[in-house]
């Protein structure tokens, strides 16, 4: 039997993936997810031959959890979706042991054949990821700012470039204010920035929030 876990914190997003993994896949157990503890606790008890995970969860990151995954039962095979564009997530994604990146506005065939693929022990790479990977090999002083960051800076970065306060922050992370303040001005340092309204600017302007 395969068994696959879809985990997202948006009920109607994840249950239309749900939809179309059952209709492709009839003899398929599917379950669901709406945040990190579950998705660690339901790998911890069970073996899963794929897991779809969100790369934004409430409280820690997707590649946060990803990295937990990865640690505990590295067999598992984990595609991540991503509401924004996959090539900004794509390099973090991968290194952190990610079978694939998916965009959660493609088409349900791509869905279907990422899924196919992935369940078959290959990796999922689409045509816009492919060229990032390529990107990534050649040294281009154009590259990006924000992918000088660690993989907590860059979260950190996005809820606050979204508009969330220091505090908010600190409390969707479990981590102190004092610690947050520490990372947002080593934030607006590598990326030589001033303040949050520079950063979401540049948040917007390079697709990495609405």
């Amino acid at each position: 039997m395969v068994n696959i876990l879809v985990v997202g914190d948006h009920p109607l997003v994840r249950k239309g993936i749900v939809c179309v993994l059952r209709e492709a896949f009839p003899i398929t157990n599917i379950a669901e997810a709406c945040n990190g503890a579950e998705v660690l606790k339901a790998t911890a008890s069970q073996m899963w031959s794929m897991v779809l995970l969100d790369i934004s969860l409430p409280g820690r990151s997707g590649i946060d959890v990803l990295k937990d995954i990865k640690e505990r039962n590295p067999r598992i095979p984990v595609m991540m979706l991503s509401a924004y564009d996959e090539t900004q997530f794509a390099i973090r994604a991968l290194r952190a042991g990610a079978a694939g990146v998916l965009n959660k506005d493609c088409l349900p065939e791509v869905l279907i054949g990422a899924t196919r693929q992935v369940l078959a022990g290959k990796k999922f790479i689409s045509e816009s990821v492919a060229e990032t990977l390529a990107d990534e090999m050649t040294v281009d002083s154009t590259r990006p700012v924000h992918e000088l960051l660690s993989d907590r800076e860059y979260d950190v970065m996005v809820k606050i470039a979204a508009g969330a306060s220091v505090s908010e922050v600190a409390a969707q992370l479990n981590l102190s204010v004092k610690t947050i303040s520490t990372y947002r001005g080593r934030i607006l340092e590598k990326m030589h920035l001033k303040n949050n309204a520079q950063l979401s600017q540049y948040a917007i302007r390079n697709n990495l929030i609405d």
